[in-house]
């Protein structure tokens, strides 16, 4: 079964559709229809009407456009968190980049004692891609995620260390109010995954380096 949460399905043998709503086991799914009811049906007995539309990743040969080091955006990862727009009960979580850097990330889940490589592709600068789907009302059980990511650039700035992030999402991360993603077009929770540089203020480097003397 290769349907994805948030699909979009026709039954073949009624006239109805919606949205994948539920992954139940590996032969059955809840599609939920348009009026907002949940039906477990057969994953061989329906068909995907249309996929997500998948982005163009950066393979190419064509050089990468030259960033001058004054502009280039060096903090800015996170892992943003949104209700399907189809169903509320859904959610997907995508790695949102907002730096100038090409980032290689991985997504691997683990639950009880078990490892799923779910996601690992290449994010272009400011751009955001999902990465897993899960159901929201789940949370007290979806699996840990060990997410890492690597900083990639032709621009002649000093790259960032790996990220390496191991930890499972709790309840009190969407406590919070969603805040506006402006690359998902949407709201949603964010959850930061870089340390932005610490700005330093040189006046206060000078004199705290004369009050030491």
């Amino acid at each position: 079964m290769n349907f994805k949460l948030g699909d979009f399905v026709r039954f073949v043998d009624e006239n109805l559709e919606g949205y994948i709503t539920r992954i139940i086991d590996k032969d059955t799914i809840g599609v939920t229809d348009a009026n907002d009811f949940e039906i477990p049906v057969l994953a061989s007995k329906v068909t995907l009407v249309h996929g997500e539309i998948i982005e163009n990743d950066i393979v190419t040969n064509r050089p990468a456009p030259v960033i001058p080091q004054a502009e280039f955006i060096k903090d800015g990862v996170f892992l943003a968190i949104v209700t399907d727009q189809h169903s509320n009960s859904v959610a997907h979580f995508h790695i949102v980049n907002e730096t100038s850097f090409q980032l290689l990330v991985s997504l691997t889940t683990e639950k009880g004692g078990n490892f799923k490589g779910e996601f690992a592709n290449i994010l272009a600068p400011h751009s955001a891609k999902k990465i897993y789907s899960d159901q929201l009302g789940d949370i007290q059980i979806w699996p840990k995620f060990n997410i890492e990511v690597l900083f990639h650039t032709t621009a002649n700035v000093e790259p960032k260390p790996p990220i390496v992030i191991n930890r499972s999402i709790k309840g009190k991360d969407l406590s919070v109010a969603k805040e506006d993603i402006s690359l998902l077009k949407q709201k949603g929770w964010l959850i930061r995954l870089d340390e932005p540089e610490p700005l330093i203020d040189a006046q206060k480097l000078k004199e705290s380096f004369f009050k030491s003397h």
